[in-house]
């Protein structure tokens, strides 16, 4: 019961933070764009560092000290699951000529429904992580729901951002966008009751959320990163939220 309780508030939580996008009624866009490229380096530093110590740790410990051959398929299952889904999300048409690539956008409300679906698997996905997390140990709930958040933020701003050029009301805009959070509840209830009925589920989920922690770091966050305008001290507030979203994982340790 206290795990089910755990799950749900911290997913619920989750959830809420659908409607950050109401921040940005009252933010400059360079204001808002220079906070989002802190909390996006913060969030690639805690994803990393959730993935290499907390639930790649938690996976070896699981295996007698040692990665198997079955735990790493189940991480490049994270990382594959991953950049399919971006793939199949991605609703833009490109084409090559003169050897470079040009890309056209499909009409913005076209784009906005497919944001719409593609938020919700996503979100649906960041429930199961959660769920799956809290049935190993309160401690790697924890640490994985705080690595969700930090990722969220950013997202569900840009998500925002997304249906508003789709032709959505603002106020519809924050409905719908909460709306498909609502997806993360029904991914944290599956997960549960999979891991109370299959005690091999969490086995694969664990690693299997370090391979998805790791792609959207890597993939996602961190290029995104290089397309800012580069400056000496944008570099360095971004290193340097960076190294805390890592040192925030490290001290959250003791929570193990």
């Amino acid at each position: 019961m206290e795990v089910w309780v755990a799950s749900l508030i911290s997913v619920i939580f989750v959830s809420v933070l659908s409607l950050v996008g109401i921040l940005t009624f009252a933010l400059k866009e360079k204001a808002l764009n220079n906070i989002l490229t802190l909390l996006v380096s913060f969030a690639a530093g805690a994803m990393l560092g959730d993935a290499f110590f907390h639930l790649l740790p938690q996976t070896v410990e699981k295996n007698g000290g040692s990665l198997t051959i079955a735990a790493s398929i189940y991480v490049l299952c994270g990382i594959l699951l991953f950049f399919i889904f971006e793939k199949l999300i991605l609703w833009r048409h490109c084409h090559f000529y003169e050897g470079e690539e040009h890309c056209h956008i499909h009409a913005p409300a076209s784009f906005a429904t497919m944001n719409l679906i593609g938020d919700s698997l996503h979100n649906f996905l960041d429930g199961l992580i959660i769920g799956g997390s809290y049935a190993v140990n309160f401690g790697l709930g924890v640490t994985t729901t705080m690595a969700v958040v930090f990722h969220e933020i950013p997202q569900e701003v840009g998500d925002f951002g997304v249906l508003l050029a789709g032709g959505y009301s603002k106020l519809k805009a924050l409905l719908l966008n909460f709306a498909t959070a609502l997806t993360a509840i029904l991914g944290t209830v599956i997960a549960l009751i999979l891991a109370a009925k299959m005690a091999a589920f969490t086995s694969f989920l664990v690693p299997f959320t370090a391979g998805c922690f790791i792609y959207i770091a890597a993939s996602d966050l961190i290029p995104h990163l290089h397309k800012q305008e580069i400056k000496v001290s944008n570099t360095m507030g971004e290193f340097v939220f960076f190294i805390f979203g890592i040192a925030l994982m490290i001290s959250l340790l003791y929570f193990e």
